[in-house]
């Protein structure tokens, strides 16, 4: 059985695990930004290098803000954002799992919505199924990503034509520990539904077959 002191000597050994991540994330972010100025004292005009950079830099913001949440209850912040600057920045970001596949990722993604959510988590889970997604097509396919306005809310819907998810697997899919990957931890999804109602918002799968598999997300517009 699990005693408090048990899951106190975990927490600690959480935290301290997280401040030696972090330092390390530091390392690659002094870098990043040392490679950016050599390119421009250089005169050295690469996009795909710069583009490459400002993903590194983006994950390892995004990755010490999720280490923050082992020092904090509370670690939900909501704040107001452009939802198409947003999603289309973690699009970009998440072009890097394609790697040697013929993927094309699409998007229609509407003007001047404003929406309420922690942005670090919110992009964690649109790349979550993105990378899912990208892992589902085999050599080619194409990932759409489109939104709707339904009542106070947008509604992302990201679609792939990759392999479609049985049905059986589709009952514990947002289970915890849950996973199809032989390396896999099963908390991905788990966690981003966890987060996503922790901020008023959710994520279902809308429909899975042989031809599409359909996520939507759906968080709160913010009316300024």
């Amino acid at each position: 059985m699990t005693t408090q002191n048990d899951i106190d000597i975990i927490r600690q050994q959480a935290r301290c695990i997280g401040h030696e991540i972090r330092n390390h994330l530091s390392i690659c972010d002094v870098y990043s930004e040392i490679i950016k100025k050599h390119l421009v004292k250089n005169n050295i005009d690469n996009p795909a290098i710069e583009n490459a950079l400002n993903c590194i830099q983006k994950a390892v913001k995004l990755i010490g803000n999720s280490l923050l949440d082992l020092k904090s209850v509370t670690n939900i912040v909501p704040q107001i954002y452009d939802s198409k600057n947003l999603i289309q920045e973690t699009i970009d970001m998440s072009a890097v799992y394609i790697q040697d596949k013929d993927i094309k990722i699409s998007s229609a993604l509407k003007e001047n919505i404003k929406i309420y959510v922690d942005g670090n988590k919110f992009q964690a889970c649109i790349i979550n199924i993105i990378k899912n997604a990208i892992e589902a097509i085999d050599k080619k396919g194409k990932i759409e990503i489109f939104e709707d306005i339904v009542g106070n809310n947008l509604v992302i819907s990201i679609a792939n034509n990759g392999k479609a998810i049985s049905e059986k697997v589709q009952t514990t899919l947002f289970d915890d520990g849950f996973t199809t990957k032989k390396t896999g931890s099963g908390i991905g999804l788990y966690l981003c539904k966890q987060n996503l109602e922790a901020q008023n918002g959710s994520i279902k799968l809308k429909s899975s077959d042989s031809k599409k598999t359909v996520f939507e997300i759906s968080v709160p517009i913010k009316n300024l």
